[in-house]
């Protein structure tokens, strides 16, 4: 911890890294807690892996046809919300069962990341740590992006809060109400891949949902409301996402995976404390 803190003040990557997952927290929060609430882990689960699909088509296009612009993140925001669109209208219209139509989209996006990554020229050490994340690696243009998209998030998730409250909790009432379901439905789903994004930056594509999750489930323990929920989940994300940073440095380990470790067995410890309190009780 000593050697972070020291380390902290004079290297800028270091900085970085810990604006942005604080930054992701917020956004993570907000999110995680309608996905928790409206049980839709799976659905995030599978835009999280159709980001590689993006990725790895960008990297290709920046590589081959000399598209310096098309950076890997723009990449991986236009699959994340083509997906998630195309998952919402499977889920609320199509015929077909949901569950395979949405683990074929999950199969597909990350077969076509592996080939446009496998045909990119060069060694892609840089994009693929995507999927184990890279949050060490975050330079200042990838933190103003961050920067804006979490704005947006959660700008939007604020406006817009009573009707994701209302489609989560009960769809029926809310068509009874006048809410266009289907639309804050959509809605919900892209600002949901937004946050993939901004997460598979922090924690990278395999651990994302973990991220995404586990604070808004341990918030829920303690909370009534979705707003507390939101802030707490929050604060938690933070705290881990901050403490998987300090843990990892000295003994360099991957930052990803000792946030979602640490993250994890908080998690563990305290479901694991409240049930055996319910059941003495």
């Amino acid at each position: 911890m000593y050697a972070f803190l020291s380390d902290l003040s004079r290297y800028p990557f270091l900085q970085y890294a810990l604006l942005t997952g604080i930054l992701s927290s917020i956004a993570c929060g907000i999110i995680g807690s309608y996905i928790v609430t409206k049980r839709i882990t799976y659905i995030a689960g599978s835009i999280a892996h159709i980001v590689l699909g993006g990725l790895g088509v960008a990297r290709y296009c920046q590589v081959v046809y000399r598209w310096e612009w098309f950076h890997p993140f723009y990449g991986a925001v236009f699959a994340a919300i083509i997906a998630s669109i195309i998952i919402g209208l499977v889920s609320m219209r199509a015929k077909q069962r949901e569950d395979t139509v949405i683990g074929a989209l999950w199969a597909i996006g990350m077969a076509v990341g592996i080939l446009f990554i496998y045909r990119t020229p060069g060694y892609n050490e840089d994009l693929m740590s995507y999927l184990f994340g890279s949050i060490l690696m975050v330079s200042p243009n990838e933190l103003w992006m961050i920067l804006c998209l979490d704005a947006l998030i959660v700008a939007t998730g604020t406006i817009f809060y009573n009707q994701f409250l209302a489609i989560c909790f009960d769809e029926e009432f809310s068509r009874l109400r006048g809410i266009n379901v289907e639309l804050y439905y959509l809605f919900l789903l892209c600002l949901t891949a937004l946050t993939v994004v901004l997460l598979v930056t922090v924690v990278g594509i395999v651990m994302v949902i973990a991220l995404l999750t586990l604070p808004a489930a341990i918030a829920g323990e303690f909370t009534k409301r979705l707003w507390h929920m939101m802030l707490l989940s929050a604060i938690l994300s933070a705290l881990f996402t901050t403490t998987g940073l300090v843990v990892s440095y000295e003994p360099n380990l991957p930052a990803g995976a000792t946030t979602i470790v640490i993250a994890g067995a908080v998690y563990l410890l305290i479901t694991g404390g409240l049930k055996c309190l319910r059941l003495r009780q």
